[in-house]
């Protein structure tokens, strides 16, 4: 029996980590469930699992969940803000922790449960885009078991031979997918309307606002293709995005010898997570099979860099000094943030991002307390950029 705490459980990657979970309940039992403030769903999925903790953010939605827990009768402990987050993240009792926060919230908690030597399941690739030199040498000094739930990254590390690096193991390149989101056909010229439900409505995953407003702008996959870089030892170049609108290969790697290795399946993150929660092993995930004789075609093609300026700026901060790949996230949460509001329209994303990053200067983060200052000095300049742009 392995104990499991789900950083980010009321989101789309926490919910189906509960659902593999509950296929198999003599092998996992839930430590520890977090959320930000959805307290309503957290108390259901308390109800239902019985972990020892729960996390919420706000101390109002905390103090909502111990009330509700307390009327039926749950002896789930309630904690709340970040210190309760590090704490179930780097509980000594926890073998494996989902690291499932969107966004740049969720770097201190996945932090501390590699600081405490856990066997940490990475969704939240801000953690590399933000701190990538800093996460992956506490990594190496933990000897960590770091899997990847991205289900791109998951689907190199099978590719790899699980997760073997570099061109020593004779790869040339690692060839990135991506759907292309919803907004794949649009004209260009009409981008400047899409509103936050157009922007949102993905063709094959089922996910968060945020994520998904980042899968049209295919901002996710520059963040992705820098997080790969520091999964796999690569530079930038040795990564190859690549437009698959079916989302059924996952992505590839190419050898040297002119092999290229996919990783097929249906678009549904049980599978990463089932490979995870399970390596070296394998079990049931409840994904439905692939059936190739209905498939149809599968189709690639190179991505417009004029439909997707995001994947420009990404391609142009990976390799660069960890400044500008702090900057770019933060900017980039800020103005999707204000585009899901409604105050400023998509088309103007990657312009607040390319101007904070014009006022970013060459900086090495090393210790958390510089990378959180240089987020929120990227917060302040995109909140500044976006109050000229709209007025």
């Amino acid at each position: 029996m392995q104990t499991v705490t789900i950083l980010g459980a009321t989101g789309s990657v926490g919910v189906s980590t509960l659902d593999v979970l509950r296929r198999h309940p003599q092998r996992f039992a839930v430590h520890a469930l977090t959320a930000n403030t959805n307290w309503q769903r957290l108390g259901a999925q308390c109800e239902e699992f019985q972990p020892k903790f729960a996390v919420l953010c706000q101390a109002e939605a905390a103090q909502a969940l111990q009330r509700y827990l307390s009327a039926v009768g749950s002896a789930t402990e309630v904690l709340c803000g970040m210190d309760g987050l590090c704490s179930v993240a780097a509980d000594p009792e926890v073998d494996i922790v989902m690291a499932a926060i969107v966004g740049g919230a969720g770097l201190q908690p996945t932090l501390a449960a590699v600081g405490n030597g856990r066997k940490v399941l990475l969704a939240n690739k801000e953690s590399l885009v933000m701190s990538g030199h800093l996460f992956m040498s506490r990594v190496q000094r933990e000897a960590v078991t770091l899997l990847p739930i991205d289900s791109e990254h998951n689907a190199i590390f099978q590719c790899l031979a699980n997760g073997a690096q570099g061109h020593a193991q004779g790869v040339r390149k690692i060839l990135l997918t991506g759907s292309g989101g919803p907004l794949l056909r649009e004209s260009v010229a009409s981008l400047a309307s899409i509103t936050p439900d157009q922007a949102c409505a993905h063709p094959n995953w089922e996910m968060g606002r945020k994520i998904s407003v980042d899968s049209a702008s295919m901002m996710n996959k520059g963040l992705e293709l820098i997080e790969a870089c520091w999964l796999f030892s690569l530079a930038p170049e040795d990564v190859e995005v690549v437009i698959h609108p079916q989302s059924v290969v996952h992505s590839m790697v190419e050898y040297i010898d002119g092999s290229i290795i996919a990783q097929l399946g249906h678009p549904d993150m049980r599978t990463p997570i089932a490979h995870g929660l399970a390596w070296p092993e394998r079990i049931e995930s409840g994904v439905t099979r692939l059936d190739f004789s209905s498939q149809g075609d599968l189709r690639f093609e190179a991505p417009d860099l004029d439909r997707y300026p995001c994947l420009r700026l990404c391609q142009q901060v990976a390799g660069k000094s960890q400044n500008y790949a702090i900057a770019l996230n933060a900017a980039n949460e800020v103005a999707v943030a204000q585009f899901l509001d409604e105050l400023i329209r998509f088309t103007d994303i990657p312009v607040i991002i390319e101007s904070v990053l014009e006022q970013t200067s060459p900086t090495e983060a090393h210790t958390i307390e510089t990378i959180l200052a240089l987020d929120a000095e990227a917060r302040n300049r995109a909140i500044e950029v976006i109050a000229r742009i709209t007025h």
